[in-house]
């Protein structure tokens, strides 16, 4: 499965593979170096850089970003490492490194093929009556439309919200599914749909009562 690797590529995409395996995500760099005992960050990114060119691995610039990409080892890995995305700047991508606050584990299943999902985090409990309670993480698939009666997570400005989408003749509103929250008019220029919602995490030791 590791032809044409070297000795030291072969063990270190193996330890990438274990520790996907053990722990539910990759590696850090300095856990590799550490592991190795190689004695700079460089000295592990030579062999990072030759894995990826093998077609092994894939990375970003953020932090525990090693992908498996080989076919051989893709369906050894339990969990996708999805950008939490926080204030979103104007104008910049969704998922650019300037709004991405972090890069949290997912279980592979819960985005399946989806491309570029990424993860918000709930503020407020406007949404309570659908159990999406303060500080869930919601996984949104990317898009820029939306059906009537979506969960959606909405830009309006440079915050995002987690609503479903009502379309009637009074024009589209969010609606929150806590009775204490008004409907929210978007028929405004800086409101835009940016994803659909297609999963939740919810950390019990993060909850606000």
């Amino acid at each position: 499965m590791a032809k044409g690797l070297t000795i030291r590529q072969k063990e270190i995409l193996q330890f990438v593979l274990d520790y996907i395996q053990r722990e539910g995500y990759p590696p850090s760099i300095r856990e590799i170096g550490k592991h190795f005992e190689i004695g700079s960050l460089r000295g592990v990114t030579v062999h990072l850089d030759a894995l990826e060119r093998k077609g092994f691995i894939s990375r970003s610039n953020m932090p525990r970003s090693i992908k498996l990409t080989h076919p051989a080892y893709q369906a050894n890995q339990r969990v996708a490492m999805l950008p939490l995305v926080g204030t979103i700047a104007a104008g910049t991508p969704i998922a650019a490194q300037e709004n991405v606050e972090d890069l949290i584990p997912v279980p592979s299943e819960m985005v399946r093929n989806i491309e570029h999902a990424f993860l918000l985090r709930v503020k407020g409990d406007s949404m309570t009556g659908e159990g999406i309670m303060p500080r869930d993480l919601v996984v949104v698939r990317p898009q820029p439309t939306a059906n009537h009666g979506d969960l959606v997570a909405v830009m309006i400005g440079d915050e995002a919200t987690v609503k479903r989408i009502h379309f009637d003749r009074k024009g589209t509103r969010l609606m929150p599914s806590n009775p204490a929250y008004d409907p929210i008019p978007i028929d405004r220029e800086d409101a835009k749909v940016i994803g659909r919602i297609v999963g939740l995490i919810r950390d019990y030791d993060c909850m606000a009562f």
